[in-house]
């Protein structure tokens, strides 16, 4: 089993590691989930964290559905 760091997302029990360090303004991510409010739930904290902004979709991409985050700030 896979240990939780701080900055990872785990929406619906699965571990979502993502390069914050790499996320620019204008850069987007799309995390696959069932439970998209955990998953936005999970991002707004990080982005509070880091004094960042997002907006988000629901969205179905390749079949997934997920929600996708655009940094604003």
């Amino acid at each position: 089993m896979k240990v939780l760091r701080t900055y990872d997302l785990s929406p619906d029990g699965v571990v979502i590691e993502v390069p914050w360090d790499k996320m620019a303004i204008g850069m987007s991510i799309f995390v696959p989930c069932i439970d998209t409010e955990a998953a936005i739930k999970q991002v707004t904290g990080i982005a509070k964290e880091r004094h960042w902004e997002f907006e988000h979709r629901l969205r179905i991409e390749d079949g997934r559905l997920g929600v996708r985050f655009w940094r604003t700030v």
